[in-house]
Order: structure tokens, then sequence, then C-alpha cells
């Protein structure tokens, strides 16, 4: 129970942390009516109210016997997806949207069970859908990176 506590406090102050970092973030110009501070500030906030309620919270949480186990296979998994992550935002502006998105999302395919040829499909597909999705419809400028020749 402590050790749940403490987890949360620790977490409780990386969110306060963060949060000062964040606040005097101003863009050079701004899309959104609100800035672009917002969206960090309101995850931060409320990622701070759930670990307060951890943190004061009166019974432990206990978890029931028909949860899987946290095993080392689950933790290989765990870590394999921060790792696939960290190369989608280390390559997202180089390679661009569509071409981090496939890299990343057939390894996190096979990670989970799928297989080759359906699991390539759906990536690059959903790959292709998501980027016209942002670009087009909802406005939101995506990089191409090395696909850029194929703009306009």
């Amino acid at each position: 129970m402590i050790l749940q506590r403490l987890f949360a406090l620790v977490l409780l102050a990386v969110c306060a942390a963060l949060a000062v970092m964040a606040w005097p973030y101003q863009a050079a110009f701004s899309y959104e009516p609100v800035g672009p501070r917002a969206y960090p500030l309101l995850m931060l906030g409320l990622m701070s109210l759930g670990l307060l309620y951890l943190a004061i919270r009166p019974t432990p949480i206990v978890h029931k016997e028909d949860e899987p186990q946290l095993d080392r296979e689950s933790l290989i998994k765990i870590a394999a997806c921060v790792g696939l992550l960290i190369v989608l935002a280390a390559t997202f502006e180089s390679l661009g949207f569509i071409l981090s998105a496939i890299l990343v999302g057939l390894p996190m395919a096979r990670l989970y069970g799928g297989r080759w040829l359906p699991g390539a499909i759906v990536v690059v597909g959903m790959s292709i859908f998501l980027y016209w999705l942002f670009d087009r419809v909802m406005d939101v400028p995506l990089p191409l990176g090395l696909l850029s020749a194929l703009e306009n």
C-alpha cells in the first residue's frame, strides 16, 4: 500500500515539474485559439487528478486472480512498445509520418501476433488514411519526409 502511494506521489511531483516547464511556452505563431500549451497542461492536469486519487484512496489496489500476471513476456512487450514509440518520435520528421508509421506499425503488429501480409496491408492502409485524415480533413499538417517529392 505504501509503495502504491509513494509511486503516485513521485509521479505527481513529475507532473508538477512538467507543468512548470510547460506553463511559459509561447509559440511564435498559433493556429489554435488557446495556443500550443493547452494540450500538455490539460493532460498533466488530468493525470495529476488521477494520481492524487491514487495517493489518497483509502484501500489498496488488489489484483484479482483472473487478471494476467505481469511476467517476463509482458514486460518485454511493454519495453518493445516503448522502444518503438521512441523510434517513431525519432524518425517522424526525417522519414515523414507515413514511412515512420509503417516502420513502427509492422513490428508492433508482429509483436502482438499479427501475420506479415495482413499486418502490412493494415499498417500501410492506416498510415496513408491517417495522413490524409489529418492533412486534408482536419487541416493538421504532418511531415511527408522522404515522400515530399510526391506532394503536388
